[in-house]
């Protein structure tokens, strides 16, 4: 299921009024780079391969908050997440049996919600419903999903102990199970680099 970013734009119409507007003069150059470097300090961190992965602290569907640089040690997967999707329902059982087999091995898993009209409520009932026992992270105002660049459900991130190692798809589609997640995550737990770091979501 492709994530849709909605930006709501405030628009005030004045009617009937005659306006006298100054003439504005060249701005200072000193103003313009001071106001250039504090919105490049603003601007979110975005996610690149090979690069600090954009920080993050989110609370899941239980209550509990997830702070990413608390995980500096660890392999996490993001995997972009909604109940309703097609995709997540298709490949659940897959997600649910790679997650168990790699919490065994150190690596926490989060499912990640950018749905903005979805709640808390309705994922833990999702969650119990479906046996889920990872974390659904809830990101419902979609800022991390757009820090990551999150476009499908589910699109999967790999962070390597706070480096971004892989961007892209669980598997391949069409009932191909060759899963690109798994390469990557048996590749960093061996202490390899990522041989396909990048591939094209789909969902």
């Amino acid at each position: 299921m492709r994530i849709r970013h909605v930006g709501w734009i405030g628009v005030a119409t004045l009617t009937g009024l005659a306006l006298a507007v100054p003439r504005l003069g060249a701005e200072d150059p000193k103003s313009a780079v001071d106001k250039g470097k504090k919105a490049d300090e603003a601007a979110p961190a975005k996610a690149e391969i090979g690069k600090p992965a954009p920080d993050f602290t989110l609370k899941s569907h239980d209550g509990k908050e997830h702070k990413l640089s608390n995980l500096k040690d660890k392999v996490v997967v993001l995997e972009w997440f909604s109940k309703d999707c097609p995709a997540c329902k298709q490949y659940l059982p897959d997600i649910k049996k790679m997650e168990k087999k790699y919490r065994e091995k150190g690596v926490v898993w989060f499912a990640v919600d950018s749905t903005n009209y979805h709640t808390d409520e309705e994922n833990a009932k999702a969650a119990k419903e479906k046996k889920i026992e990872y974390p659904i992270l809830s990101d419902f105002d979609g800022k991390t999903g757009k820090a990551y660049g999150a476009k499908t459900t589910p699109h999967v991130f790999i962070v390597n102990k706070g480096t971004l190692a892989y961007a892209g798809g669980l598997l391949e589609p069409r009932g191909k199970k060759r899963a690109h997640v798994e390469m990557a995550l048996d590749e960093i737990l061996a202490g390899k680099k990522v041989s396909v770091d990048s591939t094209k979501p789909f969902g």
